[in-house]
């Protein structure tokens, strides 16, 4: 089995795999084929003694915030076998050379969204709670009113107004992708506005804009359900405006479902006279992996008096397995620090680090050992609020 990156008509080839394993339907295969060919994202295939192509992954480049600043990321997309040769570790081989290749191009993470976590734990990814989803009828949120401004986003204006809130919204939260005005357009674009049926409103107080909400209209009997995917403020008056928004809809819609980040629990803030009527369902469809540990360490906000060694093991990128003096404004390699006051594993680690994870929840874990500095560590590896909303 060869493993390398595609190029030219390699790409039409691996589209086509996604097309076939993905139920994808093509109406102008020529335009397909240019695009592919045209296409610049990180494609890597797997190819048989005959040449012929067997698999290939997808490597989508770009930065994410975390705690306030932007790490290099990679996101695993277009996972694709072809039925004949599936069970011969096409994936698995691809992962070994994609994962050592995205920590040599300064990867720091990589996230995907698993078909079977199980699988993907087995190249390093662990799970991550991005958000809650909560469902209630809008009558539910009577208590809340908006008399400020709501204007409804046409196709083909500007997405300036939803990007300034994004802008002031994202950096508070754990990988939530720094965005362009071309990314923010991908989130709220229709090809067919009342067809597609997704709307994108944003809401202002005195000219300036403090929240929006991107949602979609599901038809359902007995009635219909408002998927709303995205949302997004500056302050508390534009998170209160979203529910004052959402509560004009009680003649509309039997049920809205609310996706929150994770960290910020509705369930806790809201004030509805049958609050026990609001469900919550977390959201457990996506997966980290450290691409390298020194500098996620780095990354990271830590104490003042931070100062503990940690070992760290990796079966794909030798890089990582390696003993670390974690200190406040440096992270050092040593060789002689045993016992490390953490052991562990870069699927912990990517947890740990990125705050999907607490301490005293790592300590369950079997293949986590805190030898010393208990306390200092679960100062180091808090909770965090986590926001996605990118797809790949």
């Amino acid at each position: 089995m060869q493993i390398r990156r595609l190029n030219g008509s390699e790409r039409y080839e691996a589209y086509l795999s996604a097309v076939y394993c993905f139920h994808m339907r093509v109406e102008d295969p020529e335009a397909a084929r240019e695009g592919s060919e045209a296409d610049t994202k990180e494609d890597w295939g797997a190819f048989d003694e005959n040449g012929k192509l067997m698999g290939r992954i997808l490597n989508h480049k770009f930065d994410l915030y975390l705690d306030g600043e932007t790490v290099r990321t990679g996101g695993i997309g277009g996972v694709a076998t072809f039925p004949e040769y599936r069970d011969r570790g096409v994936v698995k081989n691809i992962f070994a050379e994609l994962l050592p290749a995205a920590y040599e191009d300064g990867e720091v993470i990589s996230l995907l969204y698993p078909f079977k976590h199980e699988f993907y734990r087995k190249q390093g990814y662990e799970t991550v709670t991005a958000w809650n989803r909560y469902s209630f009828r809008p009558g539910l949120l009577c208590r809340y009113r908006f008399d400020g401004e709501v204007k409804k986003w046409e196709p083909g204006e500007s997405v300036a107004e939803f990007l300034k809130v994004y802008n002031a919204f994202a950096p508070r939260f754990n990988l939530s992708l720094r965005r362009t005005e071309e990314t923010m357009l991908a989130h709220m674009k229709v090809e067919k506005e009342y067809i597609d049926r997704k709307f994108s409103y944003v809401m202002k107080q005195d000219g300036n804009p403090i929240a929006y909400v991107i949602f979609r209209d599901v038809k359902n009997d007995p009635a219909a359900v408002m998927k709303a995917d995205e949302c997004a403020w500056t302050c508390r008056e534009g998170f209160l405006a979203i529910l004052g928004f959402l509560a004009r809809f009680e003649a509309d819609y039997g049920t809205i479902e609310l996706l929150m980040p994770s960290g910020i629990d509705l369930l806790r803030i809201v004030e509805s006279p049958l609050a026990y009527e609001i469900k919550k369902v977390p959201q457990q469809g996506m997966m980290v992996r450290v691409i390298n540990a020194k500098k996620l360490l780095e990354s990271i906000k830590k104490p003042a008096d931070c100062d503990f060694t940690i070992r760290i093991s990796d079966e794909i990128i030798r890089e990582n397995n390696i003993s670390l003096r974690v200190l406040p404004d440096r992270v050092e390699e040593v060789r002689d620090c045993e016992p490390a006051d953490l052991i562990l594993n870069v699927r912990t680690l990517g947890q740990l680090a990125t705050g999907c994870l607490n301490l005293d929840e790592a300590m369950l874990r079997k293949d986590v050992t805190v030898n010393a500095k208990e306390e200092l560590l679960r100062r180091v590896f808090i909770e965090k609020k986590i926001f996605v909303s990118e797809q790949f």
